[in-house]
């Protein structure tokens, strides 16, 4: 014999199966279902993102494809919660990857390539690419021969700014401390060279694509005497390292990384909005004229679309440096790069795939 259904049930049943009402519970009661089975799923989904935490040592318009992977998500696509931080340039950075603290760091590769030659397990994967320098003269000096007897300011003996000062100076028949003094400044800022160069304590110095971009708005006349591209000097390049052994333990995230990164890179120089407002966030910057020279010097310019690292530029660190670093004569840039995380996404077609988009 059939049992009667309870008054309550009965009533439930017939609000599910009658009317506008019954059409909007059944479709809540079939989400609530949805949930019921696959909620737990997506939320353990959703757990499932792998911490990465990426260092930069400066804050300039070469790290916007780190601002845009996490202003427009693509690590959470890739899997990852991602972290970009700000931890200075140099040693502390490293001391942070070696500890574990970060797991890559953005930094320039003579600093990498000391460590590692030195014993530290740390390996360069990818780049921002070089840094575009220049040779910078007060509006007074106007050609190279009047460079002559004249003071240029640089940071320090032996950092990288240095060394492509030197090579600018050799290169355009200069010898530096017979034709030209050069006067440590402590200053790692071009911006701060360049005051003192106004301020006439130095007639020129070392800047960046970025000083000329900033002068102009002020209204400030400077003369490039030099530009190493055109020289063909090789300048250093800020790259992407990691150490050894998080590649080998964690290829898979190391690899989404690198495809939130060069995602980052096609989106930003594919849709300029979306650049213009990492650099509004990140550099505190609105003016239309600065945010249009960033995005060409950068992201159309200066940082490759696929990002291997650049071995010319690191053989030339190595080189430099060697003469006060004994372990790195006799080095070669490939003793300091891994390509292969990038060779895989290559060979399977991710490049490609991501270049054959249309920019949204």
């Amino acid at each position: 014999m059939k049992r009667p259904r309870p008054p309550a049930r009965k009533a439930w049943d017939n609000f599910l199966h009658s009317g506008a009402n019954g059409t909007a519970m059944r479709t809540i009661y079939f989400i609530a279902t949805l949930f019921l089975f696959f909620g737990p799923a997506l939320l353990a989904q959703e757990k499932k993102l792998e911490p990465l935490v990426v260092s930069y040592a400066s804050v300039s318009g070469s790290r916007a494809p780190l601002w845009i992977a996490k202003e427009m998500g693509l690590f959470e696509k890739y899997g990852l919660d991602g972290r970009p931080i700000f931890v200075p340039a140099g040693y502390p950075s490293v001391s942070a990857l070696i500890s574990g603290d970060v797991h890559f760091v953005a930094t320039g590769g003579s600093v990498v390539a000391a460590a590692a030659a030195q014993g530290a397990p740390l390996v360069m994967v990818a780049t921002f690419g070089a840094i575009a320098y220049k040779l910078m003269a007060h509006p007074s000096i106007t050609t190279v021969k009047e460079l002559r007897g004249k003071v240029i300011g640089a940071l320090r003996p032996g950092t990288t700014t240095d060394f492509v000062l030197q090579r600018i100076l050799l290169k355009i028949g200069l010898v530096p401390g017979k034709d030209v003094t050069i006067m440590p400044t402590g200053l790692s800022r071009s911006d701060e060279r360049l005051l003192l160069m106004f301020q006439g304590k130095i007639h020129a110095t070392i800047g960046t694509v970025d000083n000329l971009a900033q002068l102009e708005l002020k209204g400030l006349k400077i003369n490039v005497l030099a530009d190493p591209v055109d020289l063909g000097v090789p300048t250093p390049a800020s790259d992407i390292s990691s150490t050894r052994q998080f590649l080998t333990n964690h290829r898979n995230r190391a690899k989404a990384f690198l495809r939130a990164f060069s995602e980052a890179i096609w989106l930003g120089r594919n849709n300029k909005e979306v650049a213009f407002r990492a650099y509004r966030k990140y550099m505190r910057i609105d003016e239309p004229k600065l945010l249009e020279s960033m995005h060409r010097n950068y992201l159309l310019t200066s940082i490759p679309v696929k990002p291997y690292p650049i071995e010319e530029a690191i053989q030339a660190d190595i080189e430099d440096l060697s003469a006060s670093i004994t372990e790195l004569r006799g080095k070669k840039a490939a003793d300091f790069m891994d390509r292969s995380l990038l060779n895989e996404l290559e060979s399977e077609g991710f490049f490609a795939r991501l270049h054959g988009q249309k920019s949204k």
